[in-house]
């Protein structure tokens, strides 16, 4: 009687500890997966911003809510890339030189042949040659998979949301916003139910997102991710 008593109460020691390792490492468990998971879907929100920055920058200062039209600029446009030789010397901006000034009076001498007036200006080591580039060479690094920007890392195929803003300020200035984000559930939703509940119940009480957002649509923030 004395042997079964004893491995009854082994038993129970051993699920006690077993207990208090589990409520001592299921937070910590569930929060390195969190950090780990959530770097991988900063990045991917990093990368959407890169992509809209310049598409906006190309589209009158809009942005799209279309991961296709979004997708289709990384892959097939062109920006405009500025190859510098030579500099306007600290006397030659006193004079009212300019770079848009010297670039008129050096193809005004391309077209004539005459570089006199470039010469007296010492202009004649002054070069500005535009080159057209592609938004995925220039942006993003070789090999970059375009097509990768619409989907949330270990969301199994879910794709992030994303809208976009027109509007006008007070002052009649154009207005020009977009957001994108994926809530908790697309990526840590099938870790530790009762720690998201727990962390969702925190961000709601702070009046925070319950998830990773970048840029926003109801007021301008630079584009920021609720992370920075």
């Amino acid at each position: 009687m004395k042997t079964v008593i004893n491995i009854v109460l082994a038993v129970c020691a051993a699920a006690l500890v077993y207990v208090c390792y589990g409520s001592i490492m299921g937070p910590i468990n569930f929060d390195n997966t969190k950090k780990a998971r959530e770097k991988e879907v900063i990045a991917r929100l990093i990368d959407i911003r890169k992509a809209q920055v310049e598409y906006r920058n190309t589209h009158q200062g809009k942005y799209t809510a279309s991961f296709d039209t979004l997708i289709d600029f990384v892959k097939t446009a062109k920006l405009p890339f500025v190859k510098k030789e030579g500099a306007l010397s600290d006397e030659q901006l006193e004079k009212g030189m300019t770079e848009k000034k010297a670039m008129k009076l050096i193809e005004k001498a391309k077209k004539t042949g005459n570089w006199k007036e470039v010469e007296k200006e010492g202009l004649m080591n002054f070069k500005r040659d535009t080159m057209w580039v592609s938004v995925l060479d220039t942006i993003f690094p070789k090999g970059f998979n375009a097509d990768s920007l619409r989907y949330v890392p270990f969301g199994n195929g879910k794709q992030f949301e994303m809208v976009s803003r027109q509007d006008t300020t007070k002052s009649g200035a154009p207005l020009n916003l977009f957001q994108a984000q994926t809530p908790y559930e697309i990526y840590i939703g099938d870790l530790d139910r009762q720690q998201l509940l727990n962390l969702k119940d925190l961000q709601s009480k702070l009046g925070k997102y319950c998830g990773l957002r970048v840029g926003d649509i109801e007021q301008p923030n630079n584009n920021a991710g609720n992370w920075e």
